[in-house]
């Protein structure tokens, strides 16, 4: 079916090379940003096209 539309801590952790601890700190933080702006959250998730945009200042179509 392809990529997944949420990231887990795992991926997070794998891709900056950090430890899983770490990675749902910075995941709480970006959901906590996410609800501010009105949009609902999933814990120890966070959306992949938030986190693109996050890190890398753009967004992939899907």
């Amino acid at each position: 079916m392809g990529t997944n539309y949420m990231m887990t801590a795992d991926e997070v952790a794998a891709e900056l090379g950090i430890s899983k601890g770490h990675a749902y700190k910075m995941i709480r933080q970006m959901n906590e940003e996410l609800e501010k702006a009105g949009f609902i959250v999933v814990a120890g998730k966070i959306p992949r096209a938030f986190w693109e945009k996050k890190f890398f200042g753009y967004q992939t179509s899907a």
